[in-house]
């Protein structure tokens, strides 16, 4: 029985104009470049990259607050991008989002009751003995107690409130989860813990989950697929099980290679990230990759199917055994 689509983006792509004077026309920032995926109910897609990749710039897409330049973005299967300003009003309580930074994502001058009864006052009928419970509910199903709720966000520590915002995010009842960095801020126990009740929530509740991280020890324990991007584009795409066994784009090696506990060699990047405002010709990765060729240089590679993944290397072959 195939598993039901929450979320289908085909031909995702951002660009900013950048404004560079009054004499002077517009630069054009892409941001994110044509990224495609399918996220099915239960299921987790990592999303990761260096900074400045376009990963937070595809989780605002996805989370409805900046609309896509161009291609498709389809929800709980209506269409996101199109839809009448009320339906995306519906949506958006589809999906929801939990911030890098709880603290600065929670009201200081509120309670934590407040906190979670807002979304539930402002987007349902509810009245307040209900949403009150709901609170209460919440905090317990996210491992803090009843008298939590009449406390300030600077009464607790780090994990704790990325427990309430994590709590706060499913208010609504949402179908997808967009997770950007939620656990980068935290100690690494604190990081367990978390990812941890993410993983029991999606199993209890059957969410989807689009999790931004640049940390591959944190998506090898809770992904089931990887999408890694470089410079706005998807380079490596399909099952973790078969991109961490054997990585076959360049860039994903070195990121393996520079996380601790997963480097099989040492792979040292040269040179800096190309400015997105002046994107190298042909393959975007090819002015630090050791592998480049003319070909690389002049011609950009497509996303293709190899080896259960899909992969935008012109010669991703010679990283197969045999």
């Amino acid at each position: 029985m195939t598993a039901e689509l929450v979320a289908e983006a085909v031909g995702l792509r951002k660009v900013y104009d950048i404004r560079r004077g009054m004499f002077r026309a517009p630069a054009h920032l892409q941001a994110v470049g044509e990224v495609s995926f399918q996220l099915a109910r239960g299921r987790t897609l990592a999303v990761v990259g260096e900074s400045g990749c376009g990963k937070s710039t595809l989780a605002r897409m996805v989370t409805l607050i900046e609309k896509p330049t161009a291609g498709s973005l389809t929800l709980v299967g209506v269409d996101a991008v199109h839809t009448p300003a009320e339906r995306r009003r519906e949506l958006r309580q589809a999906v929801q989002l939990v911030f890098q930074n709880p603290y600065g994502s929670l009201n200081p001058r509120k309670k934590i009751s407040a906190v979670l009864e807002d979304p539930l006052a402002i987007n349902t009928t509810m009245g307040a003995t209900e949403r009150a419970a709901k609170a209460r509910e919440m905090l317990a199903r996210v491992g803090l107690r009843p008298e939590h709720a009449n406390r300030y966000p600077h009464m607790f520590s780090g994990g704790q409130r990325q427990r309430i915002a994590i709590a706060r995010a499913l208010m609504l009842s949402p179908r997808l989860l967009v997770a950007d960095e939620p656990v980068s801020a935290l100690d690494v126990s604190i990081q367990a813990q978390v990812l941890n009740l993410l993983a029991d929530l999606q199993a209890e509740l059957g969410l989807a989950y689009l999790f931004i991280s640049h940390d591959l020890g944190v998506v090898r324990h809770i992904a089931h697929d990887v999408l890694v991007m470089y410079l706005g584009h998807a380079v490596e795409q399909g099952p973790k099980t078969h991109i961490f066994a054997r990585p076959l784009h360049p860039y994903t090696q070195a990121l393996l290679a520079s996380t601790p506990g997963l480097a099989t060699e040492r792979i040292v990047l040269q040179g800096e990230l190309p400015s997105p405002l002046n994107p190298p010709t042909g393959c975007v990765f090819n002015t630090r990759c050791a592998h480049a060729t003319e070909l690389c240089r002049s011609e950009r590679p497509v996303l293709r199917m190899l080896d259960a993944r899909k992969v935008a290397c012109h010669h991703a072959e010679k990283f197969l055994p045999g």
